[in-house]
Formats: structure tokens, C-alpha cells, sequence
């Protein structure tokens, strides 16, 4: 066991229950133990409680001796477990590469899932510069990282009062690396491929360019989450039944399978807005409340990636959805982490239509979509909001507010009956079976948010996932506008041949055509989504409500005959 050690927060952690401590930005702590647990500390923080927080939270503070010299410096503290690549790496800090997953034995992976830390994505913080969702100290500085958002969600369980806490990932998708990445796309300092396997069109539509639809579509779906334990219990996990239509032969996938995929997507591809995954949470992972709603929303996830004509049609896609051979498994991972054509190369395999498209009018089109993409990104956190507190109400409010009212028809039933000589028993059996049917409508209500609140919030959560990437694609492409004004300068000024300046326009045009296709995608997708949750809600809402009604009727129907 380690000894003892001295540590500085780097981000705000609120505690989400007992076991867990809350920390300060800046605040000094006492960490018992620096090999974390499933990325998780134990300490003591500056104000004497004692508990866990998130490693990524927090940076150690080493002590050095050279000769005579004693230097403190401080080490991320995500460096020393089993889960950094899944936290928030400091906002200046380059991602130089993608978690790797090129262990030799596949059950030697980052099983975060598969033990106790767990992050539930209904309380999670949204930031510009991050696909997907990261705790963070509050900020509404544009240039900070991680901005925290209102608890949203905090009932979107029956069981919600056991909740897991919090913890962040490492998702600041567009870092240095990547961004430099597409630059040097734009200035022309990736080298094209002796070989490029794969490619991918675009096409000009009626209102701009689209992907060209995958010639061979396909829907997936995901059922049947069944636990299941391995090294003779020692380690339990949830494993779902995958089946792609085309096939009639199922895979079975851990969380693990689906956060490789995840990665992977990332990684490939730049310019294209991949929703986060449905997060962790640290207790109550094998409860049916929490099964349920992480299949709820791989399912819309998946339903999303199948749909997509770029992502669906990603050789690494195929290997999650065909592969039922462990052996092969392990060949097609990595043979997909070896992908050549991720990042900026990715660029390299679109083909963009011969069209010419006036640049500013493109920047235009782009600045137009940005304003729109903050809009509905507020209006959809607004919405979550809102729909979080209703299911509050729900279970607790409203429930509450019913029984009391039929606790209430009751007691004066029962006061009827204290003199029978004057007293009605049809008239007492009416008002009491009126104070049952409200505690009734009580528990109706609790049951309610199932049927529809928390389908709505599942559909919210993923275009949250997929809203807060689209600042940074369309910084990409702002930086490339930027490079053909300077280029075109710099060729008047005699700086730049021509043909060099005409190579900057012309690759810039490659990612004008693939974020517009991006955004072109996003409006289709979004108008099937949200009719189809619409539709949904208000059919469920009124099923619901004629339940009630007929309730109700019942009840009245007892009084006709007095």
C-alpha cells in the first residue's frame, strides 16, 4: 500500500452520496492510498472529511531531491491508475493519442464497467471542446475547457434516490493534436497514400451537399442485457444481445465492446459529430432501473450510428457487429486501431462534387448553423430541464399531493361510519372507493415517466452528445477560411506561388463540403427524431390521462344510485 501523499484539485467535485467527499478548485487534500481505485481516491480533504473523489479531479504533489535541491512538482494524478484515458486531461494538455487498447490478453482492457466506477449521463457537464461530457468546475468563460451544467435528470429513476456519483472522462475530442492534424491537411502537409482502400462521397442535394446514402443499409439491434460473471464471480458484468438486420446471427457485447467503437469513431473521424455514449455510474449498476435505461439509450446511440451513411459503413462498425470469434476479435481490433486513415488522412478519402461554391457564401452557411446549433443546444438543455423536473414531481409531488387527497376521502368516510343509525354504507362505500381511486391516480403518476418522460430524456441526452461537438468541427473549419485569406495574402504579396495558395483553397473546399454534409445529415436526423419523440410523448400522455379519466368515471358512477 502507498503511503500517504499530498494532492491539489484541479476541478470543483460535489459528493452524490456517503461514501464520497466534495473538493474545491485549488483546495489541498490528504490522499490515503495514490493507487487509485477504478479511478477513484481516497482522502481527506481540507476541512477533515474523509471519503472518495475522482482521481482525474486532482494532481499529486511529488517531492524531488537533486543533491542539495529539494523541487516540488505535480503529476496528473489520472497517471496513476488504470483509467486515465477515460478523464479530462488539463485544458492545455494535448491528446497525443487514443486510449490503446493493444493488450495481448482482451480481458486486460480498462475494465472500468466491469468493476465498481460508473458514470451516470443524466447529471453530466456539457463544454464546448468536448464530445460527450465531463464533471467540471462551473464556468461560463468561452475559454475555459468544461462548463458545469444545472442537475438535470436527477429522477430519471424509479430508484434514483440510489444513484451513482459523478465522475469525468477524457473526452476534449479536438486537442492540439487532432486540430494541427486538419491544418496540416489544409496547408497540404499530409502525404497522400500510395493506397487509399476507402472513400467516401459527397453529393450536391436541393439546400447543399450530402453523404451519399451507404448503398447497403442496415438497422442493429441491441436486447436481452443479461449479467454475467467470469473468474468464478469474481468479476461481474452486463452483456447485451447485439443482431444486425442483415444477419440473423447475434454477438453479445460487453460496455467495454461499445466503448472501444466509441473511440475508435472518434478517432477516425474528424469532422463528424459522434454522440457520447450513455455514461457510468459507481453504485447500483446491476439494478433493473439502470439495465434498462443504458439499453434504452445504446439502442437510440446505435440507431444513430446505423443511420448514418459515413459511420454505418466503418470496416471497425462491422467488426462490432459481425464478429462472434474471440480470436478474431482480437485480430480485427487491432487491425482497426492500425487504421492509417483517421484524423486529417481521413480527409484524404472524400470525394466532393465538382460544384464550385463561393467560400464566403460557405462561411455564411456555416456561421448561420452555428447560431442555430448554440439555440437548440440551450433549447434542448432547457427542455431536459424542465422534463427532469416533472419527473420529480412525478414520483414524488404529485404522488404525494393524490394519496393525500384520498387518504383524505378516506377519513371522512370513516367518520361517516362512527353513527350508524344516520350513516349511508352506500354513500360511505362511494367516498371511500373515491379516496382509493386518487391514491390510485397517485401511483399512476409515479409509474408515468416510464412510458414517456424517460424516453424523451434519452432522446435529449444524445443530441446533447451530439450538440456540444459541433463548436468545435466548425472551429476546424474556421481555421481553414482562415488559411486561404492568409494564403491568398501572402500571394499577392508575392510570399506564395499561386498554385501553392489555389492547393489551400482547394482543400479548404474538402472541409467546407464534409461539415456541410455533416450539418445536412444533422437537420434529417433531427426532424425524424423529434417527430417520432413528439408523437410518442403526446400518444403516451393521452392514453395516460384516459386511464385517469376512467379512473375517475368509476368512481362517480358509485354516486348514481344513492
Amino acid at each position: 500500500m502507498s503511503a500517504k501523499a499530498k494532492a491539489k484539485a484541479i476541478y470543483t467535485f460535489q459528493s452524490e452520496n456517503k461514501e464520497e467527499i466534495s473538493i474545491q478548485e485549488n483546495e489541498e487534500l490528504v490522499i490515503f492510498d495514490e493507487n487509485s481505485v477504478d479511478g477513484w481516491f481516497q482522502g481527506e480533504n481540507s476541512r477533515g472529511e474523509k471519503g472518495l473523489f475522482p482521481a482525474s479531479y486532482v494532481e499529486i504533489i511529488r517531492m524531488r531531491s537533486n543533491s542539495n535541491v529539494t523541487d516540488c512538482s505535480i503529476s496528473p494524478a489520472g497517471s496513476l491508475g488504470n483509467d486515465s484515458s477515460y478523464f479530462p486531461s488539463t485544458p492545455n494538455t494535448p491528446l497525443h493519442s487514443q486510449p490503446s487498447y493493444d493488450d495481448d490478453d482482451d480481458d486486460d482492457w480498462d475494465d472500468w464497467d466491469d468493476r465498481s466506477t460508473v458514470v451516470d449521463d443524466g447529471d453530466h457537464a456539457r463544454s464546448p471542446g468536448a464530445n460527450g461530457h465531463a464533471r467540471s468546475p462551473p464556468s461560463n468563460n468561452p475559454n475555459v475547457h468544461y462548463r458545469a451544467k444545472p442537475h438535470m435528470e436527477r429522477q430519471d429513476s424509479i430508484s434514483s434516490s440510489r444513484k451513482g456519483s459523478m465522475v469525468g472522462r477524457n473526452l476534449n475530442r479536438f486537442s492540439s493534436f487532432v486540430r494541427s492534424g486538419v491544418e496540416a491537411f489544409v496547408l497540404g502537409d499530409v502525404p497522400m497514400m500510395a493506397k487509399i482502400a476507402e472513400s467516401y462521397t459527397i453529393e450536391m442535394g436541393p439546400v447543399g451537399p450530402l453523404w451519399q446514402e451507404s448503398p447497403q443499409p442496415f438497422s442493429c439491434s441491441i436486447e436481452d442485457p443479461t449479467k454475467q460473471t467470469k473468474f468464478k464471480g469474481i468479476k461481474t458484468y452486463i452483456s447485451y444481445r447485439v443482431t444486425p438486420s442483415h444477419t440473423p446471427r447475434p454477438v453479445y457485447r460487453r460496455y467495454k465492446h461499445f466503448d472501444w467503437l466509441y473511440n475508435r469513431l472518434l478517432h477516425k473521424f474528424t469532422v463528424i459529430s459522434v454522440p457520447h455514449l450513455p455514461e457510468k455510474q459507481a453504485t447500483g449498476r446491476f439494478e433493473e432501473d439502470f439495465i434498462e435505461k443504458r439499453k434504452r439509450r445504446l439502442v437510440l446511440w446505435m440507431n444513430h450510428m446505423t443511420s448514418h451513411p459515413v459511420l454505418s459503413q466503418y470496416e471497425g462498425f462491422e467488426h462490432f457487429m459481425m464478429c462472434a470469434d474471440d480470436k478474431q476479435w482480437k485480430l480485427g481490433k487491432r487491425r482497426a486501431e492500425k487504421d492509417e486513415m483517421v484524423g486529417a488522412h481521413f480527409m484524404l478519402t472524400l470525394q466532393i462534387p465538382n460544384e464550385h461554391q463561393d467560400l464566403q457564401d460557405v462561411e455564411e452557411r456555416i456561421d448561420t448553423f452555428k447560431a442555430f446549433a448554440k439555440k437548440m443546444d440551450d433549447s434542448v438543455m432547457q427542455l431536459t430541464h424542465v422534463a427532469s423536473e416533472l419527473v420529480r414531481k412525478h414520483l414524488g409531488g404529485f404522488r404525494k399531493e393524490f394519496q393525500r387527497l384520498g387518504n383524505s376521502f378516506q377519513s371522512v368516510s370513516l367518520a361517516f361510519m362512527l353513527d350508524p343509525p344516520h350513516s349511508s354504507e352506500a354513500l360511505n362505500k362511494a367516498i371511500s372507493h373515491t379516496g382509493r381511486t386518487y391514491e390510485n391516480i397517485g401511483e399512476m403518476f409515479a409509474e408515468q415517466p416510464k412510458y414517456d418522460l424517460f424516453h424523451m430524456l434519452d432522446k435529449l441526452s444524445l443530441y446533447q452528445g451530439l450538440l456540444v461537438n459541433f463548436p468545435d468541427i466548425i472551429h476546424l473549419q474556421k481555421g481553414a477560411f482562415a488559411k486561404v485569406k492568409e494564403s491568398q495574402r501572402m500571394s499577392d504579396e508575392g510570399k506564395m506561388d499561386q498554385d501553392e495558395a489555389d492547393g489551400i483553397r482547394k482543400r479548404c473546399r474538402t472541409v467546407g463540403f464534409a461539415l456541410q454534409a455533416e450539418m445536412s445529415h444533422f437537420h434529417q436526423q433531427r426532424e425524424v427524431d423529434f417527430k417520432d419523440m413528439m408523437q410518442a410523448y403526446l400518444t403516451e400522455q393521452i392514453a395516460f390521462y384516459q386511464r385517469v379519466v376512467q379512473q375517475l368515471e368509476r368512481s362517480l358512477r358509485m354516486y348514481d344510485s344513492l
